[in-house]
């Protein structure tokens, strides 16, 4: 009984890992109509999130940036050796940030940035195939961060900050692939835990290297999730002493769940006065998801460790920024974003492959003050055919590994409103 317990709460100790691997690249609508490019783009105080250490060279007193965006994402799964076929229905996601800089001095500036870069929802259809794996999982980061910038010459300066986080994570699956209550219904568990926060740091430089070339370089730090007393609620346990899950009650449980660090390098190029050019390169350090451990407040719970093996990946992007008239500015850009999964865990809590991001907008100058900014992306996941090995269910000569495999076919669609406000 003990050892078939542990198997079931195993599981979800897993899902509950893959979901803090979800990263969200939506902290402004100027820099995601270029391609989500900004390290090195002086434009906006989106700088906050981009790159602190530009906001000196932002030439009015107080600037400010806020908007948010609705994710459209559609997931679908196929396995052709059963010819069963499943897609998600999931609620639009809204990203937003909010990014504020204000000149002290010609060489110092102070802001406050506020922004969601790690979020996910994701809903599929009731009692699909891979509902033992996940039925639903909505999970949230608020990223709070204070900000200095200091210019040390006309062509070099540094900024960043501390970093405060809270988030939440609300997932719900069944316990297994078969099992019900005396009236049909599939046993579930949810897993809650809110109010969870953190600290974190920024640093980041801004070098001129002439009138026309800009280069920049942000370091975000790991930051790492406790989570304490959360709750884990079993529903539709049916009173079946065989499997002995009549003595399965709701517990709490502690974890940690770590957000990766992230380095970013870039450069702008300020063609002439009409078109400016953009890079970025990102490098997000997914291997610290080694492991997780997950403590349960029910001694009759074991303990558990989920090896995820996650690997460091890579994220390219190009943009490019035209002036059309004095107050129309035109901007488009592409990115190709590397998936952190490994073959074999591959799971659809937060289904996650290799990407193309095709993105394009405008700012238009309502007053001398006040823009409107307005940006649309459309990501492409490559169609993969994938697997999950680590889900273990019950046999009668121990644990025997149910490998849950398919092909999996994804797009988002992303459009994003935005204002910047000079004084």
């Amino acid at each position: 009984m003990r050892k078939i317990l542990f198997l079931l709460v195993f599981a979800l100790a897993s899902a509950v890992t893959y979901a803090g691997g979800y990263r969200v690249s939506v902290q402004g609508q100027r820099a995601l109509a270029m391609g989500h490019t900004g390290v090195a783009v002086v434009n906006s105080a989106e700088l906050g999130f981009f790159n602190p250490a530009g906001l000196v060279y932002l030439e009015n007193k107080l600037t400010i940036s806020a908007g948010a965006s609705a994710i459209f994402s559609d997931v679908a799964w196929q396995n052709e050796e059963t010819g069963q076929s499943f897609r998600t229905d999931n609620p639009a996601g809204t990203p937003f940030y909010f990014n504020a800089s204000y000149k002290l001095k010609d060489w110092l500036a102070v802001g406050l940035s506020v922004y969601t870069p790690y979020g996910s929802t994701v809903q599929w259809e009731d009692d699909w195939a891979g509902s033992h794996l996940v039925n639903n999982i909505e999970l949230q980061a608020i990223f709070v961060q204070p900000l200095v910038s200091v210019k040390v010459t006309d062509y070099l300066s540094f900024g960043g900050g501390p970093i405060y986080v809270t988030g939440a994570v609300n997932f719900n699956r069944n316990l297994n692939r078969t099992l019900v209550d005396e009236e049909g219904n599939r046993a579930n568990v949810t897993v809650d835990a809110s109010g969870v926060s953190a600290w974190g740091w920024s640093a980041s430089a801004m070098f001129n290297a002439t009138d026309d070339i800009r280069v920049g370089v942000n370091y975000r730090s790991e930051i790492l999730m406790n989570a304490e007393g959360g709750e884990a609620d079993f529903e539709n346990i049916p009173n079946t002493p065989f499997q002995g899950l009549d003595q399965i009650d709701d517990t709490a449980f502690d974890a940690t769940l770590p957000l990766p660090a992230e380095l970013t390098v870039g450069v702008s190029y300020e063609l002439n006065d009409k078109w400016l050019l953009a890079f970025d390169y990102n490098r997000t350090y997914w291997g610290v998801y080694e492991s997780l451990d997950i403590d349960f407040a029910d001694p009759n719970i074991p303990d558990s460790q989920n090896a995820r093996n996650y690997e460091d990946s890579n994220t390219w992007r190009f943009g490019a920024q035209y002036n059309a008239t004095e107050k129309l500015v035109l901007r488009a850009g592409y990115y190709l974003d590397e998936s952190p999964v490994q073959p074999g865990y591959f799971a659809p809590e937060t289904p996650r492959n290799d990407s193309m991001g095709f993105t394009a907008g405008l700012s238009l100058d309502v007053t001398s003050k006040l823009a409107i900014d307005a940006s649309f992306a459309y990501i492409r996941f490559d169609e993969v055919d994938a697997s999950y090995d680590y889900y273990y269910e019950p046999g009668q000569n121990g644990p025997v590994a149910v490998p849950f495999e398919g092909t999996y076919k994804s797009v988002a669609f992303i459009p994003g409103l935005g204002i910047t406000y000079k004084l």
